[in-house]
């Protein structure tokens, strides 16, 4: 049997949850299953190819969903996972009870391992550090801005190899590597070595960079990095360089797109009044109530950076 699992790429809660998805599916249904992965990422003109449900299983995680007939299984937590309305009415109407979303929850990682706790009577005590980091890094569960920047522990050094990492194929290996192994395991290996330690001097120059790009205003960081291709970076650099800010809005350029990211300071000093998500959303964006993004063709710069500093505007109001 072959499970294709479609999984938020260079995202730890999206290769943990592919991790766990598998290791599930593997323990609990088919022991014999082959699992081949495709990372998925969110771009302006967002849509399933019919040749990525290949599998006899086809899985999505920590994804939007998909109407596709052949999609078997769905489990997602982000407040915007239907791209279109009728994909929210389509997902409604199904009752095969392997279709899950759950908005309340931080991790997707944690939501799999809950559904598959609850209603298989399933558990990986082995993984529950893997399910325990997801939702501390997906949710912003840290102490405080040095401890999510400083990149003290395993799970957080091996965030920076999967976030910045070039392709999928990495990412592919360490969910592998995260369905049976611990992540001091994984960081300790010579392969993932020798990704993190550029990746971490590149790590250390992007809080230069963005410390030189920021403004605060308002209670709102503000930053352009269209011209440093410095696409990746550590969400809570701006809170570490401005811990009295609230918000955070920010315009990057990669690969395949350029990238309106909006977030808010899990420390911050005073109560946060907006949904990132929703008003991430009227723009074709989404995410969560508290950290949101919008993707655009790549040499739609000036849009882009208009809906910036819109954005920005209204946080500070």
């Amino acid at each position: 049997m072959r499970v294709r699992v479609l999984y938020h790429d260079h995202c730890f809660d999206g290769a943990a949850s592919a991790a766990f998805f598998s290791r599930f599916y593997r323990d609990a249904v088919a022991p014999k299953a082959e699992f081949v992965y495709t990372g998925m990422a969110h771009k302006a003109s967002q849509i399933f190819e019919d040749s990525l449900f290949d599998g006899d299983v086809n899985a999505i995680v920590d994804f939007k969903y998909s109407p596709d007939p052949r999609l078997t299984w769905w489990f997602d937590h982000h407040q915007s996972a239907f791209l279109r309305p009728e994909d929210a009415d389509h997902f409604r109407l199904d009752n095969s009870g392997k279709k899950l979303f759950d908005p309340t929850y931080r991790s997707c990682t944690k939501f799999i391992a809950t559904v598959t706790r609850d209603r298989f009577q399933y558990v990986a005590p082995d993984l529950e550090e893997l399910v325990e980091w997801a939702d501390i890094i997906d949710g912003a569960q840290y102490k405080d801005a040095r401890e999510a920047v400083e990149l003290g522990e395993p799970a957080m050094k091996l965030t920076l190899v999967i976030e910045g990492s070039k392709g999928s194929d990495i990412v592919q290996k360490i969910i592998r590597w995260m369905t049976r192994e611990s992540l001091s395991a994984i960081i300790a290996k010579p392969e993932i070595q020798a990704l993190y330690l550029p990746l971490y001097d590149r790590h250390l120059r992007s809080i230069d960079i963005i410390g030189n790009r920021s403004a605060c205003d308002g209670g709102v960081v503000f930053f352009d990095l269209v011209n440093d291709q410095l696409d990746g970076y550590n969400k809570f650099i701006p809170y570490y360089l401005f811990p009295q800010s609230v918000y955070t809005v920010s315009v990057s350029v990669s690969t395949f797109r350029t990238k309106v990211s909006v977030g808010s300071n899990p420390w911050a000093p005073q109560p946060l009044k907006h949904n990132l998500a929703t008003i991430c959303e009227r723009y074709g964006g989404g995410g969560h109530p508290k950290v949101g993004a919008i993707s655009f063709e790549i040499h739609q710069v000036d849009e882009a950076r208009k809906a910036a500093q819109e954005i920005a505007e209204e946080l500070k109001g």
